[in-house]
């Protein structure tokens, strides 16, 4: 396993990442991106156990599935740099018949992606069918998934909460990003919802608590502590509180780069915030 300052020095270079691809094409999500840096780097080079190579049946290994999938620019750097992909194919992010879409998808057959997302309030559902096709296979595998908190304003998210408890999910880590923002403003002001911990609670699941979303140890110390609470007979639910935008200064603390790019200027601001660690692609 890594040591928390190849973890580090990771997420760093995952940070330029990101900056250098949504700059080059003018397009693309910075802002959850960075917030979720240090949770991918996490659950990709220390919490899941996989298998060599990559195919879709995912059985005897955990599986990952993304579902606010405008984050793809955090997703495909930390695939590509855990070797699942070459890293220069990063330069392809968001161009015609790359494989590197703005949102996942599965026709261009990009090693590490096992479902279409980005149609937001839908990766809960897939995400209990994959665990409930673990457990039907005696696979004692766990499925994480990743959900925007402004995403839980869907209505499908909490038919598949419900179930998940109802149907004892427990091979089930379900990841909140708790950074209180979305594209047109703070959660708050869009579509307040209230103790997102209550309403967990109240549906049947266990939840827990990161509140230093992104400082690396405390992320894994708060993962590793809710693998040990499955299989106790209910789903677990990871409240992950991040910054918008952490890591670059100007992006942090506000909804406004959620979905825009920077220019020439704010990008060498950002990377000189990040410096070069393992070698930009």
């Amino acid at each position: 396993m890594p040591n928390i300052k190849e973890l580090t020095d990771l997420t760093t270079q995952v940070r330029r990442d990101i900056l250098r691809m949504v700059h080059k094409v003018n397009s693309g999500h910075p802002g959850g991106s960075l917030g979720c840096a240090e949770f991918f780097v996490s659950l990709y080079q220390e919490l899941m156990e996989t298998k060599d190579g990559f195919d879709m049946d995912g059985i005897g290994e955990d599986l990952f599935f993304l579902s606010n999938g405008h984050i793809s620019p955090v997703y495909y750097s930390v695939l590509a740099r855990s070797g699942y992909f070459p890293v220069e194919e990063l330069n392809t992010f968001r161009l015609i018949d790359s494989r590197l879409q703005g949102h996942p998808t599965t026709h261009e057959g990009l090693p590490g992606i096992r479902i279409a997302s980005g149609s937001l309030g839908q990766g809960m559902s897939v995400a209990l069918g994959a665990a409930q096709a673990k457990k039907l296979n005696n696979d004692n595998h766990l499925v994480y998934s990743l959900h925007g908190d402004g995403e839980l304003q869907e209505g499908q998210n909490w038919e598949a909460i419900m179930y998940a408890s109802a149907k004892k999910v427990d091979n089930l880590i379900s990841t909140i990003d708790l950074n209180q923002q979305q594209i047109d403003g703070s959660t708050d002001d869009v579509l307040p919802m209230g103790s997102l911990r209550a309403k967990f609670e109240a549906f049947g699941w266990t939840v827990l608590d990161i509140e230093k979303g992104n400082d690396i140890e405390a992320v894994i110390k708060g993962m590793k502590e809710a693998k040990s609470l499955t299989g106790k007979g209910k789903p677990v639910c990871v409240l992950l509180h991040t910054v918008m935008g952490n890591g670059v200064d100007f992006m942090m603390h506000t909804h406004a780069w959620h979905g825009k790019a920077p220019n020439d200027e704010q990008l060498a601001n950002g990377l000189a915030q990040n410096p070069e660690t393992l070698g930009d692609y």
